[in-house]
C-alpha cells in the first residue's frame, strides 16, 4: 500500500512562506496525480492544488493562485508545495493525496502537516 508522508508544516508570519514536503514509501508515484488538500479548524477538507502524473499540468484554487508553487519528483517519490505570500486563512492541516490515473477510486492519503500562519 502506497504510504504518504507530508513535512515542513510549521508557524509563519502574515507575508512568510513554506515548504511541505510529501514523500512516497517504496511504491512509485509515476502513475497518480497528487494533489494538496487542506482543512482549515471547523471547515471541510477543500483541495489546494495538484499536478499531473508527468508533472506538466498543475491546477490551483483561486485562493492560492499566484501565491503557491506545486512540483514533483518521480524520481525521489516526492511532491512539494512552495507556499508563498501567505495569509492568516492560508492556516490548516495540509494534507497530500495520490490518485491513480487510470483506477478509479485508488487513492492515498498522508496524515497531514499543520501549517499556521499568525500576524
Amino acid at each position: 500500500q502506497l504510504q504518504l508522508a507530508e513535512s515542513g508544516g510549521g508557524l509563519a508570519e502574515v507575508g512568510g512562506s513554506l515548504r511541505l514536503s510529501c514523500a512516497a514509501s517504496e511504491f512509485s508515484l509515476d502513475y497518480y496525480i497528487i494533489g494538496w488538500f487542506r482543512q482549515a479548524p471547523g471547515k471541510e477538507r477543500e483541495g489546494v492544488s495538484c499536478i499531473s502524473s508527468g508533472g506538466s499540468t498543475t491546477n490551483y484554487a483561486d485562493s492560492v493562485k499566484g501565491r503557491f508553487i506545486i512540483t514533483r519528483d518521480n524520481v525521489e517519490k516526492t511532491s512539494a508545495l512552495q507556499m508563498n505570500s501567505l495569509k492568516l486563512e492560508d492556516t490548516g492541516v495540509y494534507y497530500c493525496n495520490a490518485a491513480h490515473t487510470t483506477i478509479r477510486g485508488l487513492d492515498f492519503w498522508g496524515k497531514g502537516t499543520l501549517v499556521t500562519v499568525s500576524s
